[in-house]
C-alpha cells in the first residue's frame, strides 16, 4: 500500500489477498472482480472485436493494475484533492516502471459514497479534472452504475457502467483521439503529443469528424 492523507492505493494482488482496511475491502474487491469479468471480456453490444478494455488484462498480468480509495482522514468530502493527489502518485508510480509498460499503469479510484442513482456529480468531477490530466498526457474516465455516456462504436451500448462509482486513470495513448475531439483544448493537447505518429485508422477518424463538422456549419 502507498498513499497519503488524501488517498490510499493498493495493487490488485493486495486487494485479492485482503491487505486492505475493512472499510475499503468490499468495494475494492467488488470493482476488481468486475474488472476481471467485464473489462477483459468481449461484449455483443460493444460494436467491435476484442475486450471492452484492451489494456486491463495486460495491466493485471504485469501487476500494474491498482485500486484506490479516499482515506478515513479525508472523510470522503474532498474528492477533488484526492484526484489531484492521485495524479501525483500516478506520475511517481510511472517513473518506477519501464517506458514500454507505462501505458498499462492503471489506477481506479473507488468512490462508494457518491450517489449510485445519479452520475451528475461524478461526471462533473471528471470534466473538471480532464483538462489538466490530458495536458499532462493522462486520461481520466468515469464509471457509474447509471452512466449514460454512449459507447464509441455503438451509441446504444453504455460501456462506462460499473457497480460502484469510480474514476479511472491511465496514460494517454494514440488511440484516445475519439475521446478528445469534442473539446478543442483536449484535441490540441493530443495533436501536440501524437501528430507525427498518428496511425492511418485514427487519421481517418479525424478527417471524418472534421468533414462532418464542416458540413454541419455549412447547413446551419
Amino acid at each position: 500500500m502507498i498513499g497519503d492523507d488524501k488517498v490510499l492505493i493498493w495493487t490488485a494482488a493486495e486487494v485479492e489477498n485482503g491487505a486492505v482496511p475493512p472499510e475499503h475491502l468490499p468495494y475494492t474487491r467488488e470493482i476488481l472482480a468486475w474488472a476481471g469479468r467485464y473489462l477483459v471480456s468481449p461484449h455483443p453490444e460493444l460494436g467491435r472485436n476484442g475486450p471492452v478494455c484492451p489494456y486491463t488484462q495486460p495491466s493485471l498480468h504485469k501487476g500494474l493494475f491498482h485500486l484506490a480509495a479516499l482515506t478515513a482522514a479525508n472523510g470522503g468530502t474532498d474528492v477533488r484533492d484526492a484526484i489531484e493527489s492521485l495524479r501525483s502518485w500516478y506520475e511517481r508510480l510511472s517513473a518506477r516502471i519501464s517506458p514500454a509498460d507505462r501505458e498499462l499503469l492503471t489506477i481506479l479510484l473507488v468512490l462508494p459514497r457518491l450517489d449510485y442513482q445519479d452520475s451528475t456529480g461524478l461526471d462533473g468531477l471528471q470534466r473538471e479534472a480532464k483538462d489538466k490530466f490530458v495536458n499532462d498526457g493522462l486520461m481520466i474516465g468515469q464509471f457509474h452504475p447509471v452512466c449514460d455516456q454512449p459507447g464509441l462504436w455503438n451509441d446504444k451500448f453504455k460501456a462506462l457502467r460499473a457497480p460502484v462509482p469510480l474514476l479511472a486513470i491511465r496514460k494517454l495513448v494514440v488511440f484516445d483521439l475519439p475521446f478528445l475531439m469534442d473539446d478543442a483544448v483536449h484535441a490540441e493537447s493530443y495533436l501536440r503529443r501524437f501528430a507525427p505518429d498518428i496511425p492511418p485508422r485514427i487519421r481517418d477518424q479525424l478527417v471524418k469528424r472534421l468533414v462532418g463538422t464542416e458540413k454541419s456549419l455549412q447547413t446551419a
